[in-house]
């Protein structure tokens, strides 16, 4: 049976992120996300670097690949076992006593509020990718058919799960080529959750509960299995659904067989696969101390969490004037911290990202320095930000504005940012003394207050 490091997905948000907040929770940065040693970094990036420059079709294709040397076969689904994956999420964490610990939706900005705070999360949702032979990405009807049994062995042998099969053929087509995205939701909660409580929550301490109210349109397949066309990101699910002019020309110049999306009809709406929150989850947490942290979207958290960090620093009296936007995956919790950085996170490369950045911007005070990294998904997506309005927003800094790790060149091909990004924060200065966790009910207080 697979290690459940091998079930879930190394390339997922969540994973990436529980990652990274686990270093720094145990005083460690995180050259490459965690993913390999720190001292491959630089031969990493000079190989992905010389990827770059091969033509695009065999880039896009070992972009696929790698996705789908970790996906699992479909016929080990039934091996998973929740419990297990549960375990493996727990153990990344220190053991000791924290005052708070989060539980719930995935989100970049809460990675770095709970690394201010000095306390993990848990997430609620975590990715298997399975892989898939036959089916076009445009053609999630295809698709579906083609993993439902995969899918249905995977709730029957895990009852506290529920399966999202979610299915993006616009940002994730080249990974979908191969592969079925099963996000998985924890509806009750494990026992290793319950017993990482028991032991590290401190007397008094207090659950987050992390709830993004994000739905979209599914498909129910079962009882615990739902089917989601589309996603979160740079258009609407109802384009998705009903097509457009866009969508055709998208579908043409990808060389598609297909001039509209090809999908099951929706019969109702869940939480979002990779964002939402579902709050079956609530019933199991009555007997713990708990608050609610709701939000509508992912990026809604960010603009309340860059000012906490901004009240922060002049509390502490350093600088608030240094922005770091990270992006999707893409963030190093550790250095944000000794650089002195105010994070604002976006959830992904797309134009309502970059736009709901803009806004924070217009109605803050100003950055001197603005440092930006970008997520690369490998194809230039349906409302995807093309890198000359990225430079645009480097422009509202005083003094510096440049990215970080990014080769705009190669943008959205630029696979090295992954290694590059920890590299050029690094070099940032001047860089400070990790400082004391922040206080929870300050910050409880000014997140609640927060217009």
């Amino acid at each position: 049976m697979p290690s459940p490091a091998r079930q879930v997905a190394e390339f997922d948000s969540a994973t990436a992120m529980l990652r990274v907040l686990a270093r720094c929770l145990d005083g460690r940065d995180a050259p490459l996300l965690g993913i390999m040693p720190g001292y491959l970094q630089a031969p990493m990036s000079a190989l992905l670097r010389a990827a770059i420059r091969l033509p695009s079709r065999v880039t896009e294709k070992a972009y696929a690949m790698s996705g789908w040397a970790e996906a699992l076969s479909p016929g080990r689904t039934g091996d998973i076992r929740s419990e297990a994956l549960a375990e493996w999420i727990v153990s990344h964490y220190p053991r000791r006593r924290y005052p708070a610990v989060f539980i719930g939706s995935s989100d970049g900005a809460l990675v770095h509020l709970a690394a201010a705070l000095g306390v993990p999360w848990l997430p609620q949702t975590v990715l298997v990718p399975v892989r898939r032979r036959g089916g076009h990405p445009d053609d999630s009807c295809a698709g579906l058919r083609l993993s439902e049994p995969a899918g249905h062995a995977l709730v029957k042998a895990n009852p506290d799960l529920v399966l999202h099969h979610m299915h993006d053929a616009n940002q994730d087509r080249l990974m979908i080529a191969g592969m079925s995205y099963f996000r998985v939701k924890w509806r009750r909660l494990p026992a290793a959750y319950r017993g990482f409580l028991r032991d590290c929550l401190a007397p008094g301490g207090t659950i987050i509960v992390t709830d993004c109210g994000l739905r979209w349109p599914t498909t129910r397949i079962g009882e615990r299995y739902v089917f989601q066309h589309g996603a979160y990101g740079g258009i609407t699910a109802e384009e998705f659904h009903e097509g457009s002019p866009r969508v055709t020309d998208f579908l043409a110049r990808n060389g598609s067989p297909h001039r509209t999306w090809h999908a099951p009809a929706p019969d109702g709406d869940s939480p979002e696969a990779e964002w939402g929150f579902d709050p079956s989850l609530l019933a199991d947490l009555s007997d713990f101390p708990v608050h609610r942290l709701r939000f509508p979207a992912p990026q809604a958290l960010s603009p309340a969490v860059a000012d906490l960090y901004r009240a922060w620093y002049r509390q502490r009296g350093i600088p608030d004037t240094r922005m770091f936007a990270s992006c999707f995956l893409l963030l190093e919790p550790w250095w944000t911290l000794r650089t002195g950085s105010v994070p604002y996170w976006l959830t992904f490369n797309t134009e309502p990202a970059r736009r709901n950045l803009l806004e924070y911007l217009d109605g803050t005070d100003p950055y001197d320095e603005i440092r930006m990294t970008l997520f690369s998904n490998g194809v230039p997506a349906l409302g995807q930000a093309p890198i000359q309005a990225w430079r645009e927003v480097l422009t509202r800094a005083h003094a510096t504005g440049t990215f970080t790790g990014v080769d705009p060149a190669a943008y959205p091909r630029d696979f090295a940012a992954f290694a590059r990004m920890h590299q050029s924060l690094a070099r940032v200065r001047p860089v400070y003394p990790m400082p004391d966790p922040l206080d929870l009910d300050f910050a409880l207080d000014f997140l609640t207050h927060h217009s």
